[in-house]
């Protein structure tokens, strides 16, 4: 069955000329931004008015945010980078030694090595391996143990796009004293994401998300934010106004979520494009996306089988995302070569990474088949 585009390319800047293949490394840029950007200039040259408009808006996206990954919006946080979400988490936690921290070693550098320094207390990293390019829900949780704090994950894989299950894992986690932190950076925009199962959800929003870099949502649960300390502090996070005045007393108190999270100001200039995006995302709907998503991902893979590709990617389709991903040596000179013919796709670390989002379709995939099969 041929997919149509949910979301006119049009709509986009640059796609009238290019076959935009690579979300997963950087989404196109909505048209509409520019007149976000207008309107956040006149609101930003509006004194302590504009500046209250400004935040209004902000905590529309943070309905918005919660909305799409169906969290109470109070439990989200705008953090300035995915891999500070998973940061804030590792130097928060009481660690001793003996304690340990189960991913995966196919996993993405700010989720790997987000625990360096508790490695120093005596905390054991431990890097579940990958079995052909696939890692298994049920080895990840035979790795914990009643000394593991942490099992942090990407929900969607940056180098397979496979989509783990993660209410398996929550479920598998149930009766432990184990934070489940999850990096939603490929999943959120592109397929449900299930942020009321983990602790910790964050995500990048220059990708699936449609907005730019910047800020980070961040879901935190109850359970986390009773056992996770801050470790930085500022006029937003505590309580220093109205109940102090100019002079500072020896400490104030804490505030709760959301503002536990942001002890300063977040970008709030990506804040109001994310939450531009977020409507035209909610206005087509995450369930509608995600199947087509998977469709354009079946399609692709379908195509690079054809062409004798290996394709690393899933091939069952609740483990697809709309990562699509296959090995080749000189996977950046490909992309190379692809980009000269106006067919955009993002390659590293030794597989080609093909992209298709909402406002790709059939004609598309194709597009890219055929010029990949004149390059071979």
């Amino acid at each position: 069955m041929k997919s149509e585009s949910l979301i006119p390319p049009a709509d986009f800047v640059g796609l009238d000329a290019v076959t935009h293949l690579c979300t997963g490394g950087e989404a196109p840029w909505l048209k509409g931004q520019s007149e976000v950007y207008a309107e956040f200039a006149q609101y930003k040259s509006g004194g302590d008015r504009g500046r209250r408009a400004i935040y209004s808006r902000g905590e529309r996206c943070r309905q918005r945010m919660g909305q799409l990954w169906n969290v109470p919006a109070e439990r989200i946080a705008f953090m300035p980078s995915a891999a500070e979400g998973m940061a804030w988490l590792a130097r928060g936690l009481d660690w001793r030694p003996g304690d340990n921290v189960v991913t995966t070693n196919l996993e993405f550098p700010s989720v790997a090595y987000n625990w360096r320094n508790v490695r120093q207390q005596g905390v054991e990293l431990r890097l579940v391996p990958h079995c052909e390019w696939l890692v298994r829900e049920e080895d990840l949780l035979a790795a914990v143990d009643e000394r593991t704090r942490v099992l942090a994950v990407s929900q969607v894989s940056f180098y397979t796009g496979q989509n783990l299950d993660i209410e398996q894992l929550a479920d598998g986690l149930a009766g432990r004293d184990v934070l489940l932190a999850v990096d939603a950076t490929h999943a959120a925009g592109a397929v449900a994401v299930p942020a009321a199962c983990t602790d910790l959800c964050v995500s990048s929003c220059y990708k699936w998300l449609l907005a730019t870099h910047g800020v980070a949502p961040c879901y935190l649960s109850q359970r986390a934010e009773a056992q996770v300390r801050s470790t930085a502090f500022g006029w937003r996070n505590l309580a220093v106004w109205p109940a102090q005045g100019a002079v500072r007393a020896p400490d104030a108190d804490e505030k709760p979520m959301p503002d536990k999270m942001e002890p300063g100001n977040p970008a709030m200039v990506v804040v109001l494009y994310l939450d531009y995006a977020l409507g035209r995302l909610l206005d087509v709907g995450i369930e509608r996306i995600a199947e087509h998503n998977r469709d354009l991902s079946e399609q692709i893979s379908a195509g690079l089988e054809r062409l004798g590709r290996q394709v690393i990617s899933p091939s069952v389709r609740p483990q697809r995302s709309g990562n699509t991903c296959f090995v080749d040596d000189d996977a950046h000179g490909l992309c190379e070569a692809l980009a000269d013919r106006r067919v955009l796709v993002w390659g590293e670390y030794g597989r080609v990474r093909v992209s298709g989002h909402l406002y790709n379709n059939s004609d598309d995939v194709e597009r890219f088949l055929g010029v990949l099969g004149e390059l071979v």
